[in-house]
């Protein structure tokens, strides 16, 4: 009697694609610009991973935004590194030609989904070029929430990669003086797997917890200083209102022979 055959789960290393991920970049930046007034990483905060070893990039997790700020900052400052990101099954059955972006489906709340998932990022963190992006807390969590959860199977990822490194990423999306939000990144200090795999699992969620929420607090520190110049700004969307107003106003700049400032909130930026 033959059993039934297992399906075997998509490779996400082989269905990923450059040219989608080009493509895909490309409109991203473009919904990014209309609905963000700009996307800046801190000034302190830039990824120094070194070479040779594969990276987890921890992240908290504040908002739907959080997919299309993993595929601008790893464009546009890790471009040597090829990104993979877990996402629950049922929506990228909706969406399934992110598989070709380096996401790949999880199996949420049961233990079947979580093995399958660290086997995943095993396969995954072999080449030393590839990084893992995840969303720590496993579910939304605002970013001020303290302290912040980490699912548990991060504290297993140490085990499936001991040569990565781990990277906490600070993201957040306030408003400033501009009707549109700003998408604010700040990345922590690496922590080596080796470190990690020191501590047991109650000690490794706590090391991960305190290091994203450092790099949290430090990033709210300067979101609340509402500085651009604190900032390295990646993308810059438009500015001003919009619309027939913002048309108005260009016009009578054009008329008094002014050149025209499309920003509400125009004060010179302060240096750092």
């Amino acid at each position: 009697m033959t059993g039934r055959a297992v399906p075997q789960r998509p490779d996400p290393v082989a269905l990923r694609s450059e040219r989608h991920l080009a493509f895909f970049d490309f409109a991203f930046t473009r919904f990014t610009r209309r609905h963000m007034r700009a996307v800046r990483v801190a000034r302190w905060g830039v990824p120094d991973l070194p070479q040779g070893a594969p990276a987890v990039i921890l992240a908290n997790h504040p908002s739907w935004w959080d997919g299309v700020a993993f595929m601008l900052l790893s464009r546009r400052l890790l471009p040597g590194r090829k990104l993979f990101t877990p996402m629950a099954a049922w929506a990228l059955d909706k969406y399934a030609f992110m598989r070709r972006l380096g996401v790949f489906g999880i199996e949420t709340g049961t233990a079947r989904g979580s093995v399958a998932f660290l086997r995943t990022a095993e396969h995954v963190l072999k080449d030393p070029a590839h990084m893992l992006w995840i969303n720590a807390p496993g579910r939304f969590a605002d970013a001020r929430e303290r302290p912040i959860p980490i699912a548990p199977g991060m504290t297993r990822l140490p085990e499936m990669a001991p040569g990565a490194v781990f990277v906490p990423l600070a993201l957040d999306y306030p408003f400033w003086g501009e009707r549109k939000a700003e998408m604010l990144a700040g990345f922590g200090p690496p922590i080596p797997a080796a470190e990690l795999l020191g501590l047991d699992h109650d000690a490794r969620a706590a090391r991960l917890a305190a290091a994203l929420e450092a790099t949290c607090d430090r990033l709210a520190q300067d979101a609340i200083a509402r500085d651009p110049a604190r900032f390295e700004t990646l993308v810059q969307g438009q500015e001003g209102m919009g619309g027939v107003y913002q048309a108005w106003r260009r016009f009578g700049a054009l008329l008094r022979g002014r050149r025209f400032d499309p920003r509400h909130d125009h004060q010179p930026e302060r240096t750092p």
